[in-house]
């Protein structure tokens, strides 16, 4: 039931954090909104683990894995994904990002000598063909969509940056470090991170004073930050990076949704089809098994 709780967590929240990045983008640079976005996470997260007496004494080496956890989930993978968020509409940046799932199976295989079975290699076939399917009107259209292809680009290459944060997560699992005191370590290497990245391309640090802005940035900070990703690591620990990132079966559905309501976003035929292959080959994966060589 715990495990049950946390997908439906991590569901719920980062199917709509998708359309709430919308609202970041505009007037505050992408590095700036997640320097206050991760920063304020850090704080919520440190004032809860003291409160609760967590332990928060980590080695130097995995302090040094804490500061790799935090370039890649918390630091490039979203400044990738803002940016990226700016050519593409909410929902299929939320389908785009599904193919976690596949990748994370692959760099198991390559870190950890986890080998996955036919059923989940059929479903990274069908689940890849359902993204192309998605995004063919925009492949076909490059010299009138460049931006959009661009913001593909950025949104898969962040992806893979947050599989490896995934791998390094569960390296970190091995060792025993509970998911909260690694979100905090993380996060803080990820908040410096982005910060350093700010100011060396000197990007004013301003904030807008309008509800949209404040009040996504509260939603990211509190619920899509400390709370979520202290579930999705949870998850991770209890079921594995692959299993835990079968939470995208049902984001993409939330995200859509969400992006019909406030963004007038239309399903087409293909699209559609798309989202069935997509979802199809998640639902498959499930079936799977991993096993270690």
């Amino acid at each position: 039931m715990i495990n049950i709780a946390l997908y439906i967590a991590c569901v719920l929240i980062w199917g709509t954090t998708w359309y709430a990045i919308k609202m970041q983008l505009g007037v505050v640079a992408p590095e700036v909104s997640l320097t206050y976005r991760f920063g304020l996470a850090v704080l919520i997260l440190l004032s809860y683990a003291l409160a609760t007496n967590r332990p928060l004494r980590i080695s130097l080496a995995d302090h040094a894995y804490a500061a790799m956890l935090g370039v890649c989930m918390f630091g490039l993978n979203y400044v990738l994904t803002y940016y990226g968020s700016q050519y593409i509409n909410s929902g299929l940046v939320a389908v785009l990002f599904t193919v976690l799932t596949f990748m994370n199976m692959g760099n198991e295989r390559v870190f950890f000598g986890f080998q996955a079975d036919w059923r989940i290699l059929t479903a990274s076939a069908i689940g890849l063909a359902g993204v192309a399917v998605i995004f063919l009107p925009e492949l076909a259209s490059i010299s009138s969509g460049a931006g959009r292809v661009l913001g593909m680009g950025m949104i898969i290459a962040g992806t893979y940056l947050a599989s490896l944060g995934n791998m390094i997560a569960i390296r970190n699992t091995r060792r025993g470090i509970r998911p909260t005191t690694m979100s905090i370590y993380g996060m803080a290497y990820g908040t410096a991170f982005l910060l350093l990245s700010a100011v060396i391309q000197n990007k004013p640090f301003i904030v807008e004073y309008s509800a949209e802005y404040l009040g996504s940035l509260l939603y990211l900070s509190v619920m899509g930050t400390a709370v979520a990703f202290v579930c999705y690591l949870e998850l991770i620990r209890r079921i594995g990076s692959g299993r835990a990132a079968y939470t995208s079966v049902l984001i993409p559905l939330v995200a859509l949704t969400v992006s019909a309501i406030f963004e007038n976003y239309h399903f087409s035929l293909l699209s559609t089809a798309g989202v069935a292959l997509v979802l199809a080959g998640n639902a498959l994966a499930l079936t799977g098994r991993i096993r270690a060589n």
